[in-house]
């Protein structure tokens, strides 16, 4: 770590069409927003350039994804450079023809690209269609290197796995951040929604405890129609959060409108709290083989 304190910022941000121009400009007045509260790192939602397309299987969705660098690198790769600020952005990637991710990109202060993560877990359910989009990533559970220290950066589906969480405590990450798009079934119950934010938040509340480090998760919210008739579409939940190293919430948006977050982290405040709860020294490495298999039978 460079600083003993970070202040850093979520943008929760509504999509209403696929006009990337216009989205990327509204997360531009967002970041302008935080950088102005003194926020040295942003982060974004997942794939905030347009609307959640996964929602049913289109050959032609593929046209929205962009290479890495694009357009999309070089808008944000600006406007970190612009504000002075370590930024975290989403992007659907075409690496090649018919090869495409679900790409977090960090730039640190500038337009140069300081480090990208691909997402790793691949979700395939009703209305999240995940697996017809995105290759998983292969770059692996690497922190990104910045002036404000290492970001463990994971997208959506892979905040509901702790391996992933704890493969880049391992490497030193010093927070973790998760840019995400989950919403409900507008059919189910309230009991039902409040059971899935509930599961959703406490697991990577969970993440912060076990690793002793922030956690930074930014949601999309808004309704978003389904291009499949009588399909019911996604509400999403918003409700991102900053949470510290003991899964405290320090910081907790609405569900239903775009809003920004902005929390001042002490890191001298984590390393005590590694020192209280050493999870890293109690762990029994000599008997976690297992854990590299699929099942055990």
């Amino acid at each position: 770590m460079t600083s003993s304190t970070i202040k850093v910022g979520v943008v929760q941000q509504a999509v209403a069409d696929n006009d990337k121009a216009t989205n990327w400009e509204n997360s531009a007045r967002r970041v302008a927003e935080l950088a102005s509260q003194g926020c040295e790192c942003i982060l974004l939602q997942e794939l905030h350039s347009t609307l959640y397309f996964c929602q049913n299987e289109d050959t032609d969705a593929f046209d929205l994804a962009e290479p890495i660098p694009g357009p999309a690198t070089e808008f944000f790769g600006a406007l970190a450079e612009k504000h002075n600020i370590v930024l975290v952005t989403s992007l659907f990637e075409k690496r090649g023809s018919g090869l495409y991710h679900n790409t977090a990109v960090v730039f640190d202060r500038s337009r140069e690209i300081a480090g990208k993560y691909r997402k790793m877990h691949i979700p395939d359910d009703p209305g999240f269609y995940e697996k017809f989009y995105f290759t998983p990533g292969d770059t692996g559970f690497t922190p990104i290197d910045t002036s404000i220290g290492k970001l463990g950066v994971l997208v959506c589906w892979d905040q509901w796995y702790p391996e992933a969480a704890r493969l880049m405590a391992m490497a030193g990450a010093d927070l973790l951040f998760y840019p995400t798009a989950i919403g409900w079934d507008v059919n189910d119950s309230d009991e039902e929604q409040a059971r899935q934010f509930g599961a959703w938040q406490t697991i990577q509340r969970g993440h912060a405890v076990a690793n002793s480090v922030p956690v930074i998760v930014a949601n999309r919210t808004g309704f978003e129609v389904s291009p499949t008739p009588n399909d019911p579409g996604i509400q999403f939940w918003g409700q991102s959060f900053i949470a510290g190293p003991q899964g405290e919430i320090l910081a907790q948006a609405d569900s239903d409108q775009e809003q920004n977050l902005c929390v001042e982290l002490d890191m001298t405040r984590t390393e005590k709290i590694k020192r209280i709860w050493p999870y890293f020294r109690d762990r029994r490495i000599d008997a976690y083989d297992d854990l590299t298999r699929r099942w055990r039978d």
